[in-house]
């Protein structure tokens, strides 16, 4: 369980490492069933060149266009990663965080991270709650780090306390990324800080937590497991993209 000041941290900082949440083992495990459903090929998969993200290959039939950024719709892939994804590891924090009958959303995230050299591309900052259709902007995502993640193969940096920061639409731009052009958004991107984490480490951070992530400038790829949740009285949007999917009890 968390503690009250583990608490009162992901309240202020808007993130949390709980170190050492999963064994090794474990994470080569998922690894080797991510490594195999890329050989054969089993959709649904994002590419880079699906993010159109700066740098991205064009298209699919570019160079590096097959570069595979997410294996998508993790939970429904395997006993496996459901029983992580709504296992005690995760569900034991997550209802102290947003309360008994938290739900995990199958729409966002729900997938392995595999951020591979050479055609990776960065992500800009952003705040996961651009994509996400929700009566309340507080959601949690858990990551988990199936290998070390390092500023040189492309780890998560955060803004701590971003959560809580009030922006203006003119400080982003039309696709809802912070601008790092304005002399405006510098006090803020000046706070900036990576999160290294150690294989089996497990990130908790608040849909509202502005974040990036540089490319992979290492010759092996970095998988990560992401899910995502939300409180039982925080119920997605009717009809938009958040209410697609059935969600998940803890």
């Amino acid at each position: 369980m968390l503690s009250s000041a583990q608490i009162q941290e992901f309240q202020t900082q808007g993130f949390l490492v709980l170190p050492q949440a999963a064994s090794g083992a474990f994470c080569e495990q998922v690894i080797a069933f991510a490594r195999q459903q890329l050989v054969d090929h089993i959709l649904p998969i994002e590419y880079e060149a699906d993010t159109r993200y700066p740098g991205a290959p064009v298209s699919r039939e570019a160079e590096g266009g097959q570069t595979a950024r997410r294996i998508l719709q993790a939970y429904a892939r395997d006993t496996l990663l459901a029983q992580w994804a709504t296992g005690t590891t995760l569900a034991t924090p997550l209802r102290q965080l947003l309360g008994e009958g938290a739900l995990m959303s199958q729409v966002h995230h729900n997938c392995i991270m595999t951020k591979q050299p050479q055609y990776s591309t960065a992500t800009g900052w952003h705040r996961d709650s651009r994509y996400w259709q929700f009566e309340r902007a507080e959601l949690v995502s858990s990551w988990l780090a199936l290998r070390d993640e390092t500023v040189e193969n492309g780890c998560l940096l955060v803004i701590p306390g971003s959560h809580r920061t009030m922006i203006d639409v003119a400080q982003l731009d039309a696709a809802q990324f912070l601008r790092t052009d304005l002399s405006q958004n510098q006090p803020l991107l000046a706070q900036a800080v990576p999160v290294s984490l150690k294989q089996g480490d497990v990130l908790l951070f608040h849909s509202n937590l502005f974040h990036a992530a540089g490319k992979n400038q290492t010759n092996a790829t970095k998988f990560s497991m992401v899910f995502t949740y939300h409180a039982a009285d925080n119920l997605p949007l009717p009809g938009s993209r958040s209410a697609s999917l059935p969600e998940k009890t803890l």
